[in-house]
């Protein structure tokens, strides 16, 4: 796995690594697909663009975490968010970045890292 593990406060969950149908988020190894919140990690099942709705993206405002940009990590080449997601989301005042799973996690601790008030659902890659 590449260590992608940038400079951030104690406490934040950064991504160390990704790979292997997993992820290393802040020192602990989590198997499968995550959605990632400043302060948390928990297990996202989808893995696939045609899993992806607005009720499975629904527990990163449900938590209560203050959410304004979503990386959507699409496994191991980037897809198109559908219209109607996208619009969605912006309803809720989310913007949404789609990109391959290994950009999202690195674009996540740059933003985690500049204190911006971000999430990421990943799909886990190979």
């Amino acid at each position: 796995m590449a260590d992608i593990t940038p400079l951030v406060p104690e406490g934040r969950q950064v991504i160390q690594s990704y790979g292997g149908g997993g992820f290393r988020i802040a020192g602990t190894s989590h198997a499968g697909s995550v959605l990632v919140l400043p302060d948390r990690t928990r297990a996202w099942p989808v893995t696939a663009m045609a899993e992806l709705t607005f009720e499975t993206l629904a527990p990163v405002w449900e938590t209560g975490a203050a959410v304004s940009v979503l990386l959507i990590g699409t496994g191991p080449r980037a897809a198109f968010l559908p219209a109607a997601l996208r619009a969605a989301l912006k309803d809720r005042g989310i913007v949404a970045d789609v990109m391959a799973t290994g950009a999202a996690c690195r674009t996540f601790n740059v933003l985690l890292a500049e204190d911006r008030r971000v999430a990421a659902a990943l799909m886990a890659v190979a």
